[in-house]
């Protein structure tokens, strides 16, 4: 068996992975992630009890039970960077035998589910809604560094994408389903859509406040395309990174958006509170 190098596999004193500062035994098999370390409370505080609360940096965890289902709540921070450095090291956690740093045998995979926060690019899309990415399309360069396999299904949809997009400057995106189990259990029912993932909040997402981006009428771009039936609903930053990682290492993603904003109406929500809370219950209540 191939021996990872302390180098590659950075385990710190106290045996704990580098950046999340958890030990193998404090990830739960079902794991809610959100971009907001002050979310992990609000989720956790909904537990029957909780057994665990570390953190580091931006990564908070709290580990715990809601009824017999062990939970664990991860903060990652904002963009697919932190992505990076999350999901490797969750799959670290549970499929490296931290003392030997050899790949185990038999490997675990994860149900992730991130509750974040996004802004909708189609005019039926209400704020308040709770919609969930069927995929994940991002614009950032993430998945330059990882080999991926696309099934044929998400292959044809990704040469749709590159064509409909092919006279703006420098867009070179990647494509991931999300996980048909997730879907099927905690997005039944729920609004479905492509979401975009972008590399920065302002004109990557097509703000303009006072620099100037290069890509003009980026949100008509993108609430344009269509294909057999797909759309893009919404854009926000870390999905795409999460689908396309969760893939790679072989779990289950699902990603859950709480819609505070309008793009196509310039609108914000005045209870984002309340919109995010919505999306915390309706998680837990299906899980």
């Amino acid at each position: 068996m191939h021996k990872l190098s302390e180098s590659d596999l950075v385990i710190n004193p106290d045996g704990s992975i580098y950046h999340l500062n958890l030990l193998p035994e404090d990830v739960a098999q079902t794991v809610i992630t959100v971009g907001d370390p002050d979310r992990v409370s609000e989720i956790s505080k909904l537990f029957d009890r909780v057994e665990l609360k570390k953190g580091k940096r931006e990564f908070i965890t709290h580990t715990g039970y809601l009824g017999d289902k062990r939970i664990t709540v991860l903060s990652t921070g904002i963009g697919t960077d932190n992505i990076d450095i999350v999901f490797n090291e969750l799959d670290a956690l549970v499929n490296i035998d931290f003392k030997t740093r050899e790949i185990k045998s038999e490997l675990t995979s994860l149900d992730i589910i991130r509750i974040g926060t996004s802004g909708a690019i189609q005019p039926d899309i209400d704020m308040g809604t709770i919609l969930v990415s069927s995929h994940g399309l991002g614009l950032d360069t993430l998945m330059k560094y990882y080999k991926q396999r696309l099934s044929p299904e998400d292959q044809n949809i990704l040469d749709a994408v590159n064509q409909h997009f092919a006279d703006l400057p420098g867009i070179d995106p990647y494509f991931t389903s999300g996980s048909s189990k997730l879907l099927e259990t905690i997005g039944k029912g729920l609004q479905r859509g492509i979401t975009v993932t972008a590399p920065g909040f302002y004109a990557p997402q097509g703000r303009v406040v006072r620099a100037e981006g290069k890509v003009p009428d980026l949100i008509g771009k993108l609430n344009s395309f269509k294909y057999d039936g797909l759309r893009i609903t919404n854009l926000e930053m870390e999905t795409a990174g999460i689908y396309a990682l969760a893939s790679v290492l072989g779990h289950n993603a699902l990603s859950v958006n709480a819609i505070l904003a309008s793009r196509v109406k310039f609108e914000f929500s005045n209870d984002p509170h309340a919109i995010v809370n919505k999306a915390i219950e309706l998680v837990l209540e299906r899980l």
